[in-house]
């Protein structure tokens, strides 16, 4: 492992996650729970399967990852997140926070995407403005697979698969679907944008943020 050689935690935590690819194998096993090593391939589109391979060894050493044998049916390799590899999980949600305005253009050509990753935005901005309510289930159709967002007991969760009685089918391209989840545009705007609404469009503007929830780059703060 590579180190900075500096006795600052910032410098210590960039020794074990600085690596390119190494927070992004942290945010697949957050979504996921735990993974199969092809599965981190699927999630992790464009690296190179010994590096892969590395990175896992090296957070392994830093007792981020743990590595079992799943038994049958599965009866394969899995890894998942140690309690100190669970520790990150506040630290990704404001990198991914932090990020998102920076797509507000648009995927670059060649960007790839994966149905998952839209779980992160999704609880991350995403409420239940009438907790007292029966639950929503809103079937989301972003990327090949589809994800479900639900509420319960106030909070909003995300998984993959398909609702058996969602209230409401999402379907539209990821971008246009942040800018509805961030607030950076309403409802009638992303319909503009090709986003479609099958059901209880009310059970959809539940859970959608009131105002914007994310300062844009560049973007300055009046002070007094």
């Amino acid at each position: 492992m590579r180190t900075y050689g500096q006795y600052c935690a910032v410098a210590k935590a960039l020794d074990v996650l600085g690596d390119r690819w190494t927070l992004l194998i942290v945010r697949e096993l957050l979504l996921s729970g735990t993974a199969r090593y092809t599965d981190l391939r699927n999630g992790l589109p464009g690296i190179a399967t010994n590096l892969l391979a590395e990175r896992l060894r090296e957070l392994e050493s830093a007792g981020v990852v743990l590595r079992e044998e799943a038994p049958p049916p599965i009866a394969t390799t899995v890894f998942r997140l140690t309690p100190r590899g669970e520790q990150l999980r506040p630290l990704l949600d404001e990198l991914g926070r932090w990020g998102i305005p920076y797509m507000t253009e648009g995927p670059a050509e060649g960007d790839l995407f994966r149905e998952q990753w839209m779980a992160w935005p999704a609880e991350l901005f995403l409420t239940d403005s009438h907790p007292e309510g029966p639950p929503v289930s809103i079937e989301l159709h972003a990327a090949e697979s589809p994800l479900v967002i639900e509420t319960a007991d106030g909070e909003v969760h995300v998984r993959r698969g398909r609702a058996t009685n969602p209230d409401v089918v999402l379907r539209g391209a990821p971008h246009p679907i942040l800018g509805l989840f961030s607030g950076q545009m309403g409802l009638e705007e992303a319909r503009g944008l090709g986003v479609e609404v099958e059901g209880d469009a009310a059970a959809l503007e539940r859970v959608l943020p009131a105002a914007p929830v994310l300062v844009p780059p560049g973007a300055s703060e009046s002070r007094p």
